[in-house]
């Protein structure tokens, strides 16, 4: 069943950015999120197997929102529709790139950093924008400033979010999830180390707004 944006903001709290390269590790990480309370996950397009670790993550725990992120082109687009994520994630937006994500149907979190790219997205028809990378590119102040002339716009923050931080993003009234890689990091999954993932999602899970 096709997931709505609707229901990817409301099952939502913190979205765990993954960084995979072995299939082998996909089921127990799949386990650990879900068992932790943790709905919707991002898996970054940034190792070879990563389609494959996604389709291995949502055979796991079906009742998992996985999407994929890191997409830049037309064609990764396409190839995730076909893998069957449940929505994409971009780090940034061009006119090419943006049409390619409104054919392919599914909801789309598209990366932008200033007021101005917020606006072109928003104008381009995507309801929920990814900003990115939020610490560096003006964090909480800069967020708070964007919500007086632009209070219709939504976001979800992603970038250098610590646990600690990610409260106070999802107080601001245009935020409606963040994005965070310190729920599952890199050396935890290649460690195995399913138990302090298991916490940290637990964490992210209470967080929900």
């Amino acid at each position: 069943m096709a997931v709505s944006m609707q229901t990817l903001i409301d099952e939502a709290s913190v979205i765990p950015v993954l960084t995979v390269g072995d299939v082998a590790h996909a089921a127990p990480l799949a386990d650990a999120l879900a068992s932790g309370g943790l709905k919707v996950i991002e898996m970054t397009w940034r190792t070879d197997n990563a389609l494959e670790v996604m389709q291995a993550m949502k055979a796991a725990r079906p009742e998992l929102i996985i999407g994929m992120g890191t997409l830049r082109t037309g064609d990764q687009s396409r190839a995730c529709l076909d893998a069957k994520a449940d929505f994409l994630v971009s780090p940034g937006l061009t006119p090419v790139l943006a049409a390619a994500l409104l054919e392919v149907g599914l909801p789309v979190l598209p990366g932008v950093a200033t007021a101005g790219e917020a606006m072109q997205a928003a104008e381009m028809g995507f309801e929920v924008l990814k900003f990115f990378p939020a610490e560096q590119a003006g964090g909480l102040p800069y967020l708070k400033s964007l919500y007086g002339p632009l209070p219709d716009i939504r976001f979800c923050p992603t970038g250098s979010i610590s646990a600690e931080k990610a409260p106070d993003y999802l107080a601001l009234p245009n935020v409606v999830c963040v994005g965070g890689s310190w729920i599952a990091n890199s050396k935890m999954i290649e460690a195995g180390d399913w138990d302090t993932i298991e916490a940290n999602a637990r964490r992210a899970a209470a967080m929900k707004p």
